[in-house]
C-alpha cells in the first residue's frame, strides 16, 4: 500500500514522504541545492523526519546542521552558502571568498571565509572571522548569498592579502567599474578605528593603483563616464562625435559642451599634447565649453565631474535648472 499522501494523521512510523520530500526540494531548489535544519524545522518538518532523511542519503551532511540534498557535489556557490548556513544568522561570504564570488579574483578552494557578528570557531572547512558587529551597509546578496560588499571585501582583504596580490584585486575592481575609493573609506569608517595595519595596506595599494594602476581602455573610461551621468539623471551625450574636424569623446551638440577623458596611458607623447591643446583651442575659441576629466577624477572624485558637466549645460542653457535625461530604454 502506498505512502498516504493527504494531510491527515498516519500510524506511527508513518509519514507523509511525497509532501516532506517536495517541501525539501522546493528548499533546495532555491539555495544552490543546500538546506539547513533550522530551515527544514522552520518549514515543519519534524527531527525524526530530517535524521531519517539524513540515514536515507537523501540529506547528506556537509557541516553541523547543514545538508546537500541528493548529493554532495555541489557548484562553488554552492558550498559557499553552505559555509554562511552553517556559521549561523547574520553571517556572510567574506575576504577572499567574497572577491571570487564578485569575479575579482579565482576561487582558491580550500577553507571557506565567513564572517559573522560574535564569536564562532573556525572548522576544518570554514575560516570563521568574528566581529564585535557587521553594519548592514557593508552586506549585500550575490546569487542568493549574504556577501560583504565590493568595498567592505576590498577592506576585508587587506587582512589576509599581501600587497602585490591585494593591488591586483584592485585592479581588477577598476576593470570592472566598481572600485569606488569613496565607499571603500566609507567602509573603513564603520570599522572605528580597527585593523589599522590593513587599513594601512588598503590604501597603499589604492594610491599605487592610482599612480601606476590598471590602464583602462577608452571604452571603460567612456562607460563609467556614462554611467555615472545616467545615475545623477544628466542627459546623455554623443560619443566619438566629431566637432569643427576634431574628435571628442562626449559631446552635446545643442549645449555647444565637449568633454575628453583622459586615461592612464594617453597624451603621454610630446605630439599627443600638442594635439589635444590645439583641438581644445579651436573649439573654445568657437564658443565651446571644453572639459577634461582624467581616471582619476572618475574613480575618486566624481562629483567634480558632475559639477564641471552641470555648470557647463546650465551656462549654455543660461540656466540652473538642466535638461532631463531622455528616457532610455532598459537593458
Amino acid at each position: 500500500m502506498p505512502e498516504d499522501r493527504g494531510s491527515g494523521p498516519l500510524p506511527p512510523g508513518r509519514s507523509h514522504a511525497p509532501h516532506t520530500d517536495a517541501r525539501i526540494a522546493a528548499l533546495a531548489a532555491g539555495q544552490h541545492g543546500v538546506v539547513a535544519r533550522r530551515q527544514l524545522l522552520d518549514a515543519g518538518i519534524p527531527p525524526t523526519t530530517i535524521d531519517d532523511r539524513v540515514d536515507r542519503g537523501q540529506l547528506v551532511l556537509l557541516h553541523r546542521g547543514v545538508y546537500a540534498v541528493g548529493h554532495a557535489h555541489l557548484r562553488p556557490s554552492g558550498y559557499r552558502l553552505a559555509a554562511v548556513l552553517a556559521v549561523g544568522p547574520g553571517a556572510a561570504l567574506s575576504h577572499r571568498d567574497a572577491a571570487a564570488l564578485h569575479g575579482l579574483r579565482d576561487g582558491g578552494g580550500g577553507r571557506i571565509d565567513v564572517s559573522t557578528p560574535g564569536q564562532r570557531t573556525s572548522t576544518k572547512r570554514i575560516r570563521v572571522h568574528a566581529r564585535r558587529r557587521i553594519d548592514a551597509r557593508d552586506v549585500t546578496t550575490v546569487e542568493g548569498i549574504p556577501v560583504t560588499t565590493v568595498d567592505r571585501t576590498l577592506v576585508d582583504l587587506g587582512e589576509v592579502l599581501g600587497h602585490q596580490q591585494l593591488t591586483k584585486v584592485c585592479g581588477e575592481a577598476e576593470r570592472q567599474l566598481v572600485l569606488d575609493v569613496k565607499g571603500i573609506e566609507e567602509a573603513i569608517g564603520r570599522l572605528r578605528g580597527r585593523r589599522g595595519a590593513s587599513v594601512a595596506k588598503v590604501r597603499t595599494a589604492l594610491r599605487e593603483l592610482a599612480d601606476h594602476g590598471a590602464t583602462l581602455t577608452r571604452s571603460l573610461l567612456e562607460d563609467r563616464f556614462l554611467s555615472l551621468l545616467d545615475a545623477h539623471d544628466l542627459p546623455r551625450p554623443a560619443t566619438n562625435a566629431h566637432v569643427a574636424g576634431y574628435e571628442f569623446d562626449a559631446v552635446w551638440h545643442a549645449h555647444r559642451v565637449a568633454v575628453e577623458l583622459d586615461g592612464w596611458e594617453a597624451h603621454k607623447t610630446r605630439r599627443a599634447f600638442q594635439h589635444d591643446r590645439t583641438k581644445a583651442n579651436a573649439l573654445t575659441l568657437a564658443g565651446w565649453t571644453v572639459l577634461r576629466f582624467t581616471h582619476d577624477d572618475l574613480v575618486r572624485r566624481p562629483e567634480v565631474v558632475l559639477a564641471g558637466v552641470r555648470n557647463g549645460l546650465s551656462r549654455a542653457t543660461g540656466s540652473a535648472r538642466l535638461p532631463r535625461a531622455a528616457a532610455r530604454p532598459a537593458s
